[in-house]
């Protein structure tokens, strides 16, 4: 059966408060861990006043001891504005205190617009995105203490040192980041819901490329689909249509918060702009259960993968959540989360 998953940006709702939407993040996660997902991802985004999820190596933490059994971790630390080896250990530290349980799943994209990466850079010089390939088997030889033999660092010990790791993963929307991960034998985690563009061909180059590594015997990966699941189809383009107007004006650098459906139903879209929303809507799986169901499926075997990563964003969290509750339970996996708790 396909292994579903959450990626979780903390959405600012319009209305509402950043406070808010990290207090949310933490409540779905619980409702998620409940329901049985298998990871809870959160990403890193910086200046977006929609999206309050700045910082996952502070979140994860908080969303670890929240829960009791789901994985949780970067959807994904943009590791270029960073130190490998601080990474390593802010990592190796989250591992340490939830051993078994912890992903790192890395991006290269800058996360914010030019005036953040700016700021993000003050201090730094900043690293040249031609260097990402050297950031990632850096990180790679700090989180497992074993540098190559010529490598600078080797003999360095990132603490704390212990017997398991983080399950590094790489993420990304092009060829580039997929030959990536084939080459260091990492899992691959392709954005969907970000574009549709080139994706299937990616996974397929991965899986290509891939080389086996001390971390990963054979190629893994997953798919992000934006999903909205509601009782019926009607309900569920209500809700979804939130995300239309937001898109569109994230498109033209408007960061603002999420917008009620009924701002979006009500604002009056010219036609090149419903070109656009037509675009953005390929990218998502929105109806009922069973539509959600069959959509995330073919969307899985067209990628050849066997794990979804679901983003869902709705105005209202009551929604939100129920999009969640509803999609677990077209899965099945609401009934096996309820037996596996009733034998513990």
């Amino acid at each position: 059966m396909l292994r579903l998953s959450v990626l979780d940006q903390s959405p600012v709702r319009q209305g509402a408060t950043p406070a808010q939407a990290v207090r949310e993040t933490i409540d779905l996660a619980r409702a998620c861990d409940r329901l049985g997902y298998h990871r809870y991802w959160l990403a890193e985004h910086h200046g977006t006043p929609g999206l309050a999820g700045s910082t996952p190596e502070v979140l994860i933490p908080a969303v670890a001891g929240a829960t009791e059994t789901i994985r949780v971790g970067s959807g994904g630390v943009m590791l270029s504005h960073y130190s490998p080896y601080k990474v390593a250990e802010n990592f190796r530290m989250l591992e340490t205190l939830f051993p078994g349980r912890i992903d790192l799943g890395i991006g290269r994209a800058p996360g914010g617009d030019r005036r953040t990466i700016m700021a993000m850079a003050y201090g730094t010089g900043g690293i040249p995105i031609e260097l990402y390939p050297r950031q990632v088997s850096d990180l790679i030889g700090f989180l497992a203490n074993d540098m190559e033999a010529d490598n600078p660092f080797r003999g360095m010990e990132t603490m704390p040192a212990g017997e398991s790791a983080p399950e590094l993963w790489v993420l990304g929307s092009s060829g580039e980041s997929a030959r990536i991960a084939g080459y260091f034998g990492c899992p691959y985690s392709f954005a969907h819901f970000i574009t549709d563009q080139g994706g299937i061909q990616a996974m397929a180059a991965y899986r290509d490329q891939f080389r086996p590594s001390p971390r990963l015997a054979a190629p893994e990966g997953s798919i992000g689909v934006f999903v909205l699941c509601a009782e019926t189809e009607e309900e569920a383009r209500h809700h979804a249509a939130s995300r239309d107007l937001w898109r569109l004006r994230l498109e033209r650098g408007e960061l603002g918060p999420y917008p009620p459906p009924e701002e979006a139903l009500a604002y009056d879209y010219s036609a090149e702009e419903m070109v656009r929303i037509e675009e953005n809507r390929r990218r998502q799986v929105v109806g009922d259960p069973a539509q959600c169901r069959e959509g995330l499926e073919a969307h899985a075997e067209a990628y050849g993968v066997e794990e979804v990563v679901v983003v869902t964003i709705a105005h209202d969290f009551g929604a939100r959540v129920r999009s969640y509750e509803l999609l677990a339970q077209a899965f099945g996996m609401s009934a096996a989360a309820g037996q596996r708790a009733a034998g513990e």
